[in-house]
């Protein structure tokens, strides 16, 4: 088995889950947030920082990557950790999301997926088995079968063959599926709002017996209301000693949720996104760097971070740096806002060892919303 999943912990108070994630690359403490590195880099930071503001665990595009430079060049690089000079373990994505967001350049057929590329135009194919060989020669611990993420209010009807599509095609991508010793292969949950599409769907998958369970098709435009009721709704029905990865989620208070509804991993480029616009997550809650208001502030971007930005830089400095369009000062909010959530993360995971995540999350909301 290319992974294991170990349950270590229940929050007798939550339920929220700590656990240990063993990979042929590293073994790993749950709840865990994974940085997005899209195109086998996140984004402004080196490997040597990468492994400084993570838990050793990212994230790669498996569409980004088959475009550029392409999967074979990657596989003669040894993979995705050869090609990026990364010695932690890596998980994949399968291209379902691009369906979703180049809706306006594709078809959907039994068969896969028509795209134009979203660059030059040209026509590009890709099926359950393209991506699934695609991912065997990126060579992450951790793939994802490939699936349709439709809008989340499609009418029923269509989200109900989606769903039975997205099934048929996560049966058809474990056929083929090459290394099952290395590579862990993860059903994805879709069905939109539907909570009966959804139990189905988990049901569907438990059958065919993936080694972990991804939840997809959610913040992608829901409110966090309808977000966190199908989390909790679905938590009963998903297997209990397999991981659970709740796919493009990572503002704080989302993460938090996850994890109460028994949510072991997560993924988001938000946490960098925000930071190439000036925008910094601290223990007090986010701040736009960029605003007049830290002209002169000496102080650093948050008091009560010990990551090496806010042990060397001040406020008034990286300001300076954003208003004179330097590289520097996305650089090191960029690597401040994942430090942030990987400490996040490794306070929830105390949090659930003492039984305490409610309070914790009491604390953190008031601190951080306000």
């Amino acid at each position: 088995m290319a992974i294991k999943y170990e349950l270590v912990h229940v929050d007798k108070n939550s339920g929220a889950r700590l656990g240990v994630l063993h990979t042929p690359h590293g073994s790993f403490e749950t709840p865990i947030f994974m940085p997005v590195g899209t195109q086998a880099t996140v984004k402004t930071l080196s490997s040597k920082e990468i492994k400084e503001v993570s838990d050793g665990l990212i994230l790669g595009n498996t569409y980004h990557l088959w475009l550029q430079p392409g999967d074979d060049i990657v596989k003669e690089h040894g993979g995705i950790r050869g090609f990026m000079k990364w010695d932690g373990a890596l998980l994949t994505d399968s291209g379902g999301f691009q369906v979703f967001s180049l809706a306006d350049i594709r078809n959907i057929s039994e068969e896969g997926v028509t795209f134009k590329h979203h660059l030059s135009g040209a026509t590009l194919n890709l099926t359950p088995e393209k991506a699934i060989e695609i991912q065997n020669n990126l060579g992450a611990d951790i793939i994802m079968s490939f699936d349709e993420c439709p809008p989340f209010h499609s009418d029923y009807d269509y989200m109900k063959d989606s769903v039975l599509r997205t099934i048929r095609w996560a049966k058809r991508g474990k056929e083929v599926h090459q290394f099952p010793e290395k590579q862990a292969l993860f059903g994805i949950v879709q069905g939109g709002p539907y909570k009966d599409l959804r139990k189905m769907c988990i049901e569907e998958l438990t059958k065919i017996d993936f080694p972990g369970y991804s939840i997809g098709g959610l913040s992608v435009g829901e409110t966090k209301k309808e977000m966190y009721d199908m989390l909790e709704y679905l938590k009963d029905y998903m297997p209990k000693d397999k991981p659970r990865y709740l796919m493009g989620v990572g503002s704080p208070d989302d993460l938090i949720m996850g994890v109460l509804n028994g949510i072991d991993m997560f993924d988001c480029v938000l946490p960098t996104r925000i930071a190439r616009h000036g925008s910094a997550m601290t223990s007090n809650g986010k701040i736009v760097i960029k605003n007049k208001l830290y002209e002169k502030d000496m102080g650093p971007l948050d008091s009560n971070c010990d990551c090496f930005v806010c042990k060397n830089h001040t406020r008034s400095y990286i300001r300076h740096l954003f208003k004179g369009k330097e590289m520097l000062g996305q650089r090191l909010v960029s690597y401040h806002n994942l430090y942030f959530l990987k400490n996040l993360m490794k306070q929830i995971r105390e949090a659930i060892k003492e039984d305490r995540l409610l309070e914790f999350k009491e604390e953190f909301f008031k601190k951080y919303y306000g």
